[in-house]
């Protein structure tokens, strides 16, 4: 038997994506304050925005000096899973749920929320959906509010090195894949080889770095797709990817 969604079902399925946002919304916040932005910066980024890489990117490229539609079609192109995890989504809710509940629940869809969202059985109510959303939401804003007022008490060593860890924690995200799937080390492959063009070799090192991300991300992304498509099968988790 299934249990009911309520608010509080919601806000306990999210405590766990919280506390892992805690550790990298920290690092954020310190980021965004050592390339400048100030304290209460980071803290309204991430309140109008949750969205991690987005927001990495986005403090990177502003910090940068780059064009507004360098920075608005870089997000674009970094966040465009988001519109197929949202139409996803929206086959489970209730249909009772409005647009603008439904507004919310787009701007709260994360990566984390809607895989936990998608294990859960029957139409997915408002009650629950908000719970989720808030308790993950609070998590991610806190950490990053604690991460700006903090890169001002710790050490420049130790602010130095937590901007490490979240190269580390990107890295932690593709490896276990790649040595799962080759294809997905493939399409890493040509990623990597295409950002070294970009960085080593005249006049391609004169682009811009928002540029650079959305070129190597398109051209990787669009080979992946064209030469190891996902059968409806492999879709089901029938199927083998060791090709």
């Amino acid at each position: 038997m299934s249990q009911k969604l309520t608010f509080a079902v919601g806000l306990r399925g999210g405590i766990p994506i919280a506390l892992g946002y805690l550790s990298v919304s920290f690092a954020f916040g310190m980021s965004a304050v050592s390339k400048g932005f100030p304290l209460w910066a980071p803290a309204v980024i991430s309140l109008t925005s949750f969205t991690g890489t987005g927001q990495f990117v986005g403090i990177d490229l502003i910090s940068a000096s780059a064009g507004f539609l360098e920075l608005a079609f870089t997000l674009l192109i970094i966040n465009l899973r988001y519109l197929l995890m949202s139409l996803s989504l929206s086959q489970r809710l209730d249909p009772s749920i409005g647009f603008l509940k439904r507004m919310a629940i787009a701007f709260g869809n994360t990566d984390e929320i809607y895989a936990v969202a998608m294990q859960q059985e029957g139409a997915l109510n408002f009650r629950y959906l908000l719970g989720l959303i808030l308790s993950s939401y609070a998590g991610w804003v806190g950490g990053t509010l604690i991460g700006s007022l903090a890169s001002n008490l710790l050490p420049p060593a130790i602010c130095s090195a937590l901007g490490i860890a979240v190269y580390a924690m990107f890295i932690a995200i593709i490896v276990p894949p790649a040595r799962k799937y080759k294809p997905v080390m493939r399409i890493i492959a040509i990623a990597v080889f295409l950002s070294c063009i970009f960085y080593w070799v005249p006049p391609f090192n004169r682009l811009s770095s928002g540029w650079v991300i959305i070129i190597c991300g398109v051209i990787s992304s669009a080979y992946g797709a064209y030469y190891f498509p996902l059968k409806e099968e492999q879709l089901e988790g029938g199927a083998d990817h060791d090709n």
